[in-house]
């Protein structure tokens, strides 16, 4: 039984890896050394995609976090739209009284 390693390298990668190996092959290499370079050109292909997704994660978490942001700010907004009107109606209701209990006060 062969045991997989977390990170495997995917086909593709192996040939674009071999491929680049080839074309930077000095004459009298031998096939096992350039095996060896591109093995190493798969690591650092390999690496390269781990470090992008990392930052492609991070800018998708910063974009989350600043759209969270701006949804807070406007909820905050739009509470403090809703404070201020909810007194409107409570005044009106007053200065009513106070002029209907002026009204019949000035008319006796």
């Amino acid at each position: 039984m062969v045991k997989k390693h977390k990170h495997q390298v995917s086909p593709e990668t192996q040939d674009e890896a071999l491929a680049m190996a080839k074309k930077v092959q000095k004459p009298g290499q031998t096939k096992e050394q350039t095996k060896l370079i591109a093995l190493g050109i798969q690591k650092g292909i390999a690496e390269y995609k781990k470090l992008a997704k990392s930052k492609q994660r991070e800018a998708d978490k910063a974009k989350k976090k600043k759209v969270l942001s701006n949804e807070t700010e406007s909820d905050i907004g739009s509470n403090d739209d809703r404070s201020t009107t909810s007194w409107l109606p409570w005044a009106l209701l007053t200065l009513s009284w106070v002029g209907f209990v002026s009204y019949h006060f000035l008319k006796l």
